[in-house]
């Protein structure tokens, strides 16, 4: 509600009123610059984003695009007028499926930091699409007109229609094919809103006509018979997990090529270093991610790197060719080895190592010892390797005694990480 305009300066009639009248015109000051203040706040089409009303803002609308800020982070005070100017902008543009909100994290702490979010750095930029919480934060330039521009850019429909099989694209992998009697039906509609959440892992195609019996199909190579979806086509989180094992596989192969790509969806890495002349680990490490972390593929990637090509990485953790095969984890801010590769095969083994990144319990055992001395596993803390900067000193350390150096060097995949000139972290002070 606004407040009403008063003057502040109020005439002094009498010597013994005066004080009285000055505490009225400082009160009325108050109230003046509370107005504008109110009035500010009011003025954008922003909206301000709690625990209370995230779920009913994200179902409604198509694409919400949410700045995870903290007051005290001068980035997210920076790009914080760009936002709201964003948000209105796309007001006036009549669009009216689109909410461009605000979560103060420093408010709602546990909020930011539980799934599906896990924010760690400010200001963070993440999309929704018809309900679901994209992989990739946004990290284009913060300005006006690029917000609005990736905005509209998600309202574009991202299915190509065909009118016959044989314009499907002969060159292409991993391809999704509709096949629907028409485009208004909730079948169509469904896999629309699928396409929209998965276009960036696989190209999504439709035949529509009376003669097609509104199927979806998925191909990994053009050139071989679709692998049918035999499910409820309208119902939208099982054809999502459906595509979703079938678009982005589980484990991938990072390369010096799809690095940055990889880094730049904002999960930690679960990397099996591997030897190039013994690659039959991979498919193990596949089994094994595949039947304990599918629930978790929100909050880690899972990836293989050629221990040779990534040998630097390999020093940095002072190991060498023979420590391969090695399991790790990199938070890009700390280290976790696995400490037997053995331990894979243990239910369960590989699921807690993971969510012990996530609880900080990895942290403390590497400061305090084993949280669980008496685990019948015999498990043992897992060595953290800090990357806060400096230089090895001493010779190689191989990694066979176990060392861990006082001083070790940055780690490779951090030097991919969103930069400390652009964003804040949530934990000020380094671990």
């Amino acid at each position: 509600c606004a407040l009403p305009i008063l003057s502040p300066w109020l005439p002094v009639r009498t010597r013994k009123g005066r004080g009285k009248v000055e505490m009225a015109a400082v009160l009325l000051f108050i109230l003046a610059a509370l107005q504008v203040i109110l009035n500010g706040a009011s003025a954008s089409a922003a909206v301000q984003i709690t625990p209370d009303n995230y779920v009913q803002l994200k179902d409604s609308k198509v694409v919400v695009l949410i700045d995870f800020y903290a007051d005290w982070c001068r980035f997210s005070q920076q790009l914080r007028p760009i936002f709201e100017k964003a948000a209105d902008e796309l007001k006036e543009l009549g669009q009216e499926n689109v909410v461009l909100g605000l979560v103060d994290c420093e408010a709602h702490k546990q909020f930011c930091q539980d799934s599906p979010f896990h924010i760690s750095k400010y200001p963070t930029l993440k999309l929704i699409r018809h309900g679901l919480v994209s992989r990739k934060e946004y990290r284009g330039r913060r300005a006006t007109d690029a917000l609005v521009e990736f905005v509209q850019k998600q309202l574009v429909n991202p299915v190509t229609h065909l009118s016959s099989y044989s314009e499907l694209p002969k060159d292409i992998k991993r391809v999704v094919v509709g096949y629907f009697k028409e485009n208004t039906s909730v079948e169509y509609e469904t896999f629309v809103k699928v396409a929209a959440n998965m276009g960036d892992n696989c190209p999504f195609y439709v035949l529509i006509g009376p003669e097609r019996d509104n199927t979806v199909g998925f191909k990994e190579d053009i050139q071989m018979v679709d692998a049918r979806y035999d499910g409820d086509v309208t119902a939208f989180p099982n054809l999502m997990q459906w595509l979703n094992k079938r678009c982005i596989p589980m484990v991938r192969e990072i390369t010096f090529e799809n690095g940055e790509e990889l880094t730049e969806e904002g999960l930690p890495f679960l990397i099996l270093f591997y030897d190039p002349d013994q690659p039959e680990i991979k498919q193990t490490f596949q089994h094994k991610v595949e039947e304990e972390l599918m629930d978790q593929r929100d909050t880690i990637n899972c990836v293989t790197a050629d221990g040779l090509k990534f040998a630097h990485p390999l020093q940095h953790l002072q190991k060498t060719r023979d420590d391969l095969p090695l399991l790790a984890i990199d938070s890009f801010r700390h280290m976790f080895v696995f400490p037997s590769l053995n331990d894979m095969h243990i239910p369960g083994k590989l699921k807690q190592f993971v969510q012990d990144l996530h609880s900080g319990k990895l942290h403390r055992e590497f400061h305090n010892g084993p949280e669980h001395a008496g685990d019948h596993h015999g498990h043992q803390a897992p060595q953290e390797h800090h990357q806060g900067g400096g230089h090895h000193q001493g010779g190689g350390g191989g990694g066979h005694d176990g060392g861990i150096p006082d001083v070790p060097p940055d780690s490779t995949f951090k030097k991919l990480q969103p930069a400390k000139s652009r964003y804040s972290f949530a934990e000020r002070d380094e671990l």
